[in-house]
């Protein structure tokens, strides 16, 4: 049998442990799920911050 989870110092109860194996196997599992793509990439370099305060209704940038 080999150890999946190896207490160092104090003393944890059966619950204790049971959530923390719990949040640990949860984590691996999200590791490893494809995240879905849920549309085209955004642009990274069109940051809101730089846009102008106002654009004309008319431009290509509205």
């Amino acid at each position: 049998m080999t150890t999946f989870l190896k207490i160092e110092r104090g003393n944890p109860t059966d619950e204790e442990l049971a959530a923390l194996t719990t949040v640990l196997l949860s984590v691996i599992a999200g590791a490893s799920r494809p995240t879905p793509a849920s549309g085209p990439a955004s642009v990274q370099w069109l940051r809101p911050e730089r846009r102008p305060a106002f654009v004309v209704p008319h431009s290509w940038a509205a």
